[in-house]
């Protein structure tokens, strides 16, 4: 599977980009803006769009997702219902920061355990709330890569000082949910830099092992 990924918006959010060898065909991750970008990579890879996937309803990652979709007839799946009313008010979430994003509702909502595919490849969905509640982690098993929206990152954690966000939550699906998949798991995160899941758990400040164990004694 090839893949690759640019940042878009102001916000340099990372937009997948998946290609399949096989068929060239290609689903795109998170597609909030700046869409002459990801189409460019498209054309480079000569891939053809097959399918649109969101990891969660903030307009920076889905604002730019039915758009994208309408442009080539792909599909347009994801997040988990949990995050309906996000997705809803997407326009709205945009315009307050002077930023363009068009409202839609997915063809399919996606669940804990469900697949997603394109061409040959077949992409593991993971309900992994904190962040938002409908937030989903995209993980490809064969490659050992995860997309994990703003869930986690090098050295810190997804936002949960909002209206959908959950601490508690983000910490457990991180522990359990996400460090279960193996240490050698790489991670392409909603921001910044990839790193793998054995380098968090060994490292991250938020959850790493030290971190976790320190508060248990604590408590």
């Amino acid at each position: 599977m090839l893949v690759s990924w640019v940042p878009v918006t102001r916000y340099e959010q990372n937009c997948s980009i998946l290609g399949c060898e096989a068929t060239r065909k290609a689903a795109v991750i998170d597609p909030g803006g700046d869409l002459h970008l990801v189409e460019g990579v498209l054309e480079w890879e000569g891939l053809d769009l097959d399918l649109v996937l969101v990891t969660h309803g903030h307009f920076d990652h889905a604002g730019a997702a039915a758009e994208l979709a309408s442009r080539h007839g792909a599909r347009l799946e994801g997040p988990h219902p949990g995050d309906a009313h996000l997705l809803k008010a997407l326009t709205a979430q945009a315009a307050r920061r002077g930023l363009r994003a068009e409202s839609y509702e997915p063809q399919r909502w996606l669940a804990d355990g469900d697949l997603v595919q394109f061409g040959e490849e077949t992409l593991q969905v993971l309900h992994c709330p904190g962040h938002t509640r409908g937030h989903v982690v995209y993980f490809h098993p064969v490659q050992r890569v995860a997309f994990v929206g703003d869930i986690l990152f090098q050295g810190a954690i997804g936002a949960w000082e909002h209206a959908d966000g959950d601490l508690r939550r983000l910490i457990e699906t991180i522990r359990e949910r996400l460090f279960p998949l193996g240490d050698d798991v790489m991670f392409v995160p909603g921001h910044g830099e990839t790193s793998t899941f054995g380098r968090e758990r060994r490292q991250n400040p938020f959850v790493g092992d030290d971190m976790i164990a320190r508060l248990q004694r604590a408590t």
